[in-house]
């Protein structure tokens, strides 16, 4: 039997959340782990734009981008209802994530890049995001209610890495609910069975 080949880079938050979603999913892939320096020719066939996540299932089909590649997997198993919070409020959620805080986690991460503003007022701009998610999570124990779906998954990675690039400063932010909440994903046994490190891909 073929697997789906999945495209990926261990650290990249995008091919976290697919790889998740995949494997809450029980859907076995072959993963190719990429070097952001020498694309594999067939990833680069199949996906011009050359970013990860990229999979290509057992039938031939591309999915490009990673919410696609979500979708699809609990499109075929969702045993815990990923899917079942409310459509419109987890699409705002994880659009705000995608557009306007990875913007500012990107200008934050590497700041020296964007002199314009100072680190620091990087920060400020995505912590009007943070400062939502914390709002919600006082309410709730996840994102979109009482259990994990969807919109948890696909914002965490994003969090995680906003908290490392001054984890000194993210320690002593004022945001214990997203703190906690953030602690139960980086320790959750999903999270860390996709961590799991692969040899960088070598096409035959």
């Amino acid at each position: 039997m073929t697997l789906p080949i999945l495209y990926s880079y261990r650290r990249c938050p995008y091919a976290m959340r697919a790889r998740m979603a995949l494997k809450y999913a029980g859907i076995a892939v072959e993963i190719r782990e990429i070097s952001l320096r020498d694309k594999p020719a067939h990833l680069l066939e199949v996906s011009p734009k050359g970013t990860v996540p990229v999979l290509v299932t057992a039938h031939g089909a591309v999915f490009e981008q990673s919410l696609d590649i979500m979708h699809w997997a609990l499109q075929q198993n969702d045993p815990d209802g990923w899917l079942s919070a409310d459509v419109a409020q987890t699409q705002q959620l994880i659009t705000e994530n995608d557009t306007s805080f990875k913007q500012a986690l990107d200008r934050y991460k590497y700041a020296i890049r964007f002199p314009e503003q100072a680190m620091e007022d990087y920060r400020s701009l995505g912590e009007v995001y943070l400062a939502k998610l914390e709002q919600k999570l006082s309410q709730t124990a996840f994102l979109m209610g009482a259990k994990l779906t969807l919109a948890d998954i696909a914002i965490f990675p994003f969090i995680r890495q906003f908290s490392a690039v001054d984890a000194a400063w993210f320690e002593y932010a004022s945001y214990p609910k997203l703190k906690a909440w953030l602690d139960l994903m980086l320790s959750s046994v999903l999270f860390n069975s996709i961590m799991e490190k692969h040899p960088v891909y070598a096409a035959p």
